[in-house]
């Protein structure tokens, strides 16, 4: 069977940390971690004629991603983001212009839209006109079997209400943390009249993790509002995660993981669920190789540490038989 094409499309940077530079860009995250897993992964993005820029393509390099497709800015910088910790929990500051907010729509890249099997991309790459059409056209290029992920990741003052809408028209699935399911049905007036109960169209028991019922709340007016959805994620941390489409949901309690920086562990759950959808896996296997893919990261430094052969193994038994 051939490697089913995935594609992190955005940014592609590197993370400015207190111990030094670490390669990192939440789709090209996505993409290396899917290629770990057995893809054929692609990063989608696009790098300045710098120093910086080679250095990625260096680190890149014995990566199982393909690269070839970046394009090269000889006008704009390679991408930075400046790193702080307070109490555990990364602060960023996001430096433009950066080549990745100049992203070009070629021949080359549709092409690869056209075949893909699962494409990923977010609402920080989409924080300049130029790639938030770029990366919008793309989209609407890919089959309609493609799996379409929109990683919502809001970074003060880098996005919108009108990014959030039609990044969601666009996908078939959403995938956010709680703090940002909290902000979004502010930002899209979910808020003007009552909310439904959660369960409204789940009947039966809610969530019993941490804020359960209100999650499922607002998984429910998503999928109600855009019909092209058939997913929500939502991430707790370390404390799980919530799935739901129309016809159920799953909670997952989380794994503990001794934490070295939560950098990335969001692209590796998201990696892991691309993966095991196109696998045609049901919620709680999805919700399980979320957890695990993104627990082990969380326990790891950088967002793109080594996998040895062994761990990458010891995981995917674990999620082929997960504790009882």
């Amino acid at each position: 069977m051939e490697p089913h094409l995935i594609l992190g499309i955005g940014e592609l940077l590197w993370d400015v940390l207190p111990e030094g530079m670490r390669l990192g860009g939440a789709p090209a995250n996505f993409a290396v971690m899917a290629g770990r897993l057995g893809n054929h992964a692609a990063i989608l993005s696009r790098i300045g004629r710098d120093d910086l820029g080679r250095q990625a393509i260096e680190r890149l390099g014995p990566m199982p991603v393909e690269i070839s497709h970046l394009e090269i800015d000889a006008a704009h910088e390679t991408g930075r983001v400046t790193v702080s910790f307070s109490d555990s929990e990364p602060h960023y500051t996001i430096h433009e212009p950066a080549a990745w907010d100049f992203l070009e729509l070629s021949g080359d890249w549709v092409q690869l839209a056209e075949r893909a099997d699962a494409v990923c991309f977010g609402s920080l790459a989409q924080r300049s006109q130029q790639s938030r059409q770029t990366i919008q056209a793309l989209v609407a290029q890919c089959a309609t079997d493609c799996i379409r992920i929109f990683d919502v990741n809001l970074r003060a003052p880098h996005y919108s209400a009108e990014v959030l809408v039609e990044s969601l028209q666009l996908a078939t699935v959403v995938k956010m943390n709680d703090d940002e399911a909290i902000k979004i049905p502010h930002l899209l007036r979910m808020n003007a009249e009552k909310a439904p109960d959660a369960g409204a169209t789940h009947p039966g028991p809610v969530p019993s993790g941490r804020g359960g019922s209100f999650l499922l709340a607002t998984a429910e007016r998503l999928l109600s509002a855009f019909p092209a959805l058939e997913l929500v994620a939502i991430t707790r941390g370390s404390e799980g995660s919530l799935l739901v489409t129309r016809e159920e949901w799953n909670d997952h309690r989380g794994y503990c993981a001794q934490l070295a920086d939560p950098i990335g562990a969001g692209d590796a759950f998201t990696a892991a669920l691309a993966h095991y959808m196109l696998r045609g896996a049901p919620l709680v296997t999805l919700n399980e190789a979320g957890n695990r893919w993104g627990s082990w990261m969380a326990s790891q430094s950088g967002a793109m540490p080594a996998l040895p052969g062994a761990v990458r193994d010891k995981i995917a038994l674990a999620i082929e038989n997960p504790p009882a």
